[in-house]
């Protein structure tokens, strides 16, 4: 899993405090499904919930901006403890400078894994920037880690995963299991 890390991601992953996610194309498939009412239905992978969890006992704090709002979102934020959202935000790097003010992170304790265009300035702000292989070209090289899972289906249980890899943690939660 590191073994294709360079020293400076390595490097960077291991400060990483707070990881910050998209939802649209990363917790979910990206596609927007709705019954014939109007109302919308969201998916989310159970894998990446588990991964989210896995980072919260390891004692990494977790956040959600989307430009999107969405009553799913934030059930999904509370069931799985998630301590910060934003939502209706196309504005990332904003919403993601608030987070820092309210909460004492900064650029360098972060990672953040969007997908699309919105998420580009704040991928480049952060100390580990993460997309996934269906993500925006665009966002894809400028991202310091892409995944090997799509998103929605597991990509953000990979980035929790790696963060605690590199950190010496993942091991021990691992065992856990046993």
């Amino acid at each position: 899993m590191l073994n294709d890390l360079s020293q400076t991601q390595l490097e960077r992953l291991r400060r990483v405090r707070l990881v910050v996610f998209d939802v649209d194309g990363i917790l979910n498939s990206g596609q927007l499904n709705f019954l014939a009412d109007g109302r919308e239905i969201k998916s989310f992978s159970i894998l990446d919930g588990l991964g989210i969890k896995l980072l919260h006992k390891g004692g990494i704090k977790s956040a959600i901006i989307t430009g999107r709002r969405s009553p799913q979102v934030e059930l999904r934020a509370e069931a799985l403890g998630i301590g910060y959202l934003r939502q209706g935000r196309e504005d990332k790097l904003v919403a993601l400078e608030e987070l820092w003010h309210e909460t004492g992170f900064d650029a360098d304790d972060t990672a953040y894994m969007g997908d699309d265009l919105p998420d580009l300035a704040a991928i480049r702000r952060v100390g580990f920037g993460a997309t996934v292989p269906n993500g925006h070209w665009f966002v894809r090289e400028h991202a310091d880690w892409i995944s090997q899972t799509a998103g929605g289906m597991g990509a953000g249980r990979e980035l929790c995963e790696l963060i605690l890899a590199a950190q010496g943690k993942l091991d021990d939660l691992l065992k856990e299991y046993l």
